[in-house]
């Protein structure tokens, strides 16, 4: 049961903080979730977004690798319509050349921002065939001789790196992608939990080696869980408010840094207590979280565990991934 945790980072900034604070915070949590055992730590590219710094996401995977020894660090991902794929591979094989053998680079069609934004940054289709001639392609200039398959442009610098490729997804659109180029797959049920099930159903049963871009030799699913651990219930369930406000502000157009936690009971009239999107979580006291987490590998049959948290305070995501470690590992 105890599958590996890894943890997603947004480089979150808490009102009356800055970008700056908000990425050294985040290093800070790189070097402690090294230390403790975790998996992977990734990051997740979004812009237009006052509360979030991940956006210039390959620099903020060399940093966090240059202060770590042991993790595996990389993308959750790209989000690839805002990039030209050749400079992804550039970018990851210059990662791969500085920091060994620890970079992961996760691939998504969603922009990762609003319309205007993805305008603005839109750089390749997003449709799913171009997608897939496009992660071909990188495995190319991945590959020893750092060729795409589709041109004859070289990239020497991703020459030989073999840098993992993993596809993202939420839906049974993204993860029936992910099956059919044999690739592992990351589903985002910590924010958009509708098709869960039915999106690691479809991948396994979608699942083929029989794709020249298939990199592993079974399904191997990630999936995506909220995750808040305080000393008792009660303090993890207040805290938690922090990320329910953070949603409602999406919901109501309100652009605002990260937010204090509040009483649970104030948000019950907003429906904060009852956000839909974030209804897989395992929020609560060490023992509590870790029958929580049990509950949703026996329900996903997932192989391994990619936990999010806010937190107001970066001191109280730091406990909690301390409490994570010594209740899991």
């Amino acid at each position: 049961m105890s599958v590996p945790l890894s943890i997603l980072d947004l480089a979150s900034i808490s009102e009356g903080s800055t970008a700056r604070d908000a990425i050294a915070a985040s290093m800070e949590s790189a070097r402690l979730a090294d230390a403790l055992g975790f998996h992977r730590f990734w990051f997740a590219e979004h812009h237009n977004t006052p509360n979030l710094a991940s956006s210039a996401t390959s620099l903020l995977i060399s940093q966090a690798a240059s202060v770590t020894k042991r993790i595996r660090v990389g993308a959750g991902g790209v989000m690839l319509p805002n990039h030209a794929p050749l400079m992804v591979a550039e970018q990851y094989g210059t990662l791969a050349n500085m920091h060994g053998a620890r970079i992961d680079l996760g691939l998504g069609r969603a922009p990762g921002t609003d319309m205007m934004t993805a305008q603005a940054l839109s750089r390749s289709s997003s449709e799913p065939q171009a997608f897939a001639n496009s992660i071909y392609d990188l495995q190319g200039w991945f590959s020893d001789t750092g060729t795409a398959h589709s041109t004859s442009i070289e990239s020497a610098v991703s020459a030989g790196t073999q840098v993992p490729i993993w596809v993202l997804g939420s839906t049974v659109n993204g993860a029936s992608i992910a099956g059919q180029l044999g690739l592992p797959f990351s589903v985002a049920s910590h924010f958009a939990p509708d098709q869960l099930d039915a999106a690691i159903q479809v991948y396994r049963d979608s699942f083929t080696t029989e794709s020249p871009t298939a990199q592993i030799d079974k399904p191997y699913v990630m999936a995506g869980i909220n995750v808040l651990v305080a000393d008792t219930d009660e303090e993890a369930r207040r805290e938690f408010t922090v990320i329910e406000q953070m949603f409602l502000d999406l919901h109501s157009g309100q652009r605002r840094k990260i937010q204090p936690p509040v009483d649970p009971e104030s948000l019950a009239g907003h429906g904060g207590g009852g956000q839909p999107m974030l209804r897989i979580k395992a929020v609560g006291a060490p023992q509590t979280v870790k029958a929580q987490l049990e509950e949703f590998v026996e329900r996903t049959g997932a192989d391994e565990l990619i936990t999010t948290t806010y937190a107001y305070d970066p001191a109280v995501r730091d406990h909690s991934l301390q409490l994570l470690a010594d209740c899991w590992f």
